[in-house]
């Protein structure tokens, strides 16, 4: 007997995108947005080159660069001439591949899964994809967006298509409230905490229930970007009226009557209530806590009212063995009160003007602990100059903060904001893999920007519901 049920966002893009089915038995699926950025592209364009091949669709490709541009001196040429070489080698891709580029003199630069948003190129409804781990961002519009390497990024490029295996989805409810002082970002740490780094494997989530449909735009990105921390290689949230408030009047959303008919269509996608999930999970808000990560994984993290775990009570007790070696801390001692040495807030999790104001309203007026290295890096040259047309700048500076130029800066290194030696970092970035962010005896704990900025007062571990 056939299944009656209703589909879900994930089964209504998948088919209406749907070119063919491989002899693979993959689906050949039509990617509606390409966002390159200068790390995984140069070889994909050679490739192009040397087959004497177009970019397929040169509208639908959109390039920035982000992941190795210095956020302090931004002179040409840079002084990493890795960095000088990928840059130049975009630049000279984009201009004659005929894409359009938003570099380093554009007042869009910035971070590709902030600036996608911000421009309105991610829409509900659209394939989205990107050489980049965290493309998953974009599904907080009812996007399906993919990850990709950098052979797929020549596919896409090649024939703006990609072969894919279809996955299981995964409803998780998030119910009640949350408390004063619980951001986003605990939201998605508990997530992964219980479900497991690897549990989304072959699973798209669909984040849903009271607390996700109370969240800002910004913040279901903050949730959907960490979705392959959980292993998840698609998140995504239903669109609706946070939405389309969010679309309306960015520069690539359609206007007047084309606006209302896009609409029309966003509507039509969301999943139908009574669609069927492969699984269903659900989360009591009112649960959480801030939320630190203590180990090498953004699974391994605690409330900060707990005593960090024993191996042996956890799924993997050798990795967190692993962790604790690492990190050089002990089972059973508390995660509040840890001295950190260095504070980031930034990264494609939590670089935007929300998670600054957030930030900004536990520094102001208080001091940097002498000795903590503090930095702010907004997401995009967009959100830098919104930002200080608030003052924000103002109060991260008076307050001991060094205040930079948007790019990925030290979330994964690839520029000149390392961690030195065995520093500890409180992070408002995304991994906390061993030598992430530039040391290989360096040491990240994963919070809110708004738990970051009370660390880098105390110049520890501390409870943001102090302070806010």
């Amino acid at each position: 007997m056939a299944d009656s049920s209703g589909k879900t966002l994930y089964d209504k893009i998948w088919e209406s995108h749907t070119v063919g089915i491989l002899p693979t038995g993959q689906t050949q699926l039509f990617i509606g947005l390409h966002l390159i950025h200068e790390i995984t592209t140069a070889p994909a364009f050679d490739m192009l080159r040397e087959r004497g091949m177009d970019v397929a669709f040169p509208e639908r490709t959109f390039a920035t660069v982000d992941h190795i541009v210095p956020t302090d001196v931004r002179r040409r040429p840079f002084a990493d001439a890795e960095a000088e070489e990928l840059t130049r080698a975009l630049e000279r891709n984009v201009r004659e591949f005929g894409v359009e580029f938003f570099g380093l003199d554009s007042p869009h630069q910035g971070i590709v899964h902030v600036i996608g948003p911000q421009l309105g190129l991610t829409q509900p409804g659209m394939t989205l994809a990107c050489g980049d781990s965290h493309t998953s961002t974009h599904g907080a519009f009812g996007t399906l967006a993919f990850g990709i390497g950098t052979s797929q990024v020549r596919d896409v490029l090649a024939t703006q298509t990609l072969a894919m295996d279809r996955l299981k989805v995964r409803r998780i409810n998030v119910t009640g409230s949350l408390g004063h002082g619980v951001y986003a970002k605990d939201v998605i740490l508990n997530i992964i905490r219980r479900l497991g780094v690897s549990g989304g494997k072959g699973f798209a989530y669909e984040y849903g229930g009271e607390v996700i449909d109370r969240m800002t735009m910004e913040e279901r990105m903050t949730v959907c970007n960490m979705s392959i921390e959980g292993g998840a290689l698609v998140g995504y949230v239903n669109p609706d009226q946070t939405t389309f408030d969010f679309l309306k009047g960015r520069r690539y959303v359609p206007t007047g009557e084309a606006f209302v008919r896009a609409v029309r269509y966003w509507q039509s996608i969301a999943s139908d209530p009574d669609a069927h999930y492969d699984d269903v999970v659900t989360f009591a808000g009112a649960e959480i806590e801030p939320t630190v990560t203590w180990g090498i994984n953004p699974g391994q993290a605690v409330g900060i009212s707990e005593k960090l775990p024993e191996p042996e009570s956890l799924a993997d007790p050798d990795g967190a063995r692993k962790a604790y070696e690492h990190m050089g801390w002990r089972p059973g001692t508390a995660i509040l009160g840890t001295p950190i040495d260095v504070a980031f807030i930034g990264s494609c999790t939590n670089s935007r003007l929300a998670d600054l104001r957030a930030a900004a309203r536990v520094a102001r007026g208080r001091k940097v602990k002498p000795g903590v290295r503090a930095l702010v890096v907004p997401g995009s040259a967009e959100v830098k100059k919104l930002a200080e047309q608030e003052g924000l700048h103002e109060i991260f500076r008076e307050a001991g903060f060094e205040w930079r130029e948007a790019g990925c800066s030290m979330c994964l290194a690839m520029n000149p904001d390392r961690l030195n030696g065995r520093e500890v970092c409180a992070s408002s970035s995304n991994r906390n893999f061993i030598g992430r962010q530039g040391s290989p005896g360096g040491r990240t704990l994963l919070m809110s920007p708004a738990m970051v900025a009370a660390a880098a007062l105390n110049g520890k571990v501390v409870d943001v519901r102090d302070y806010v």
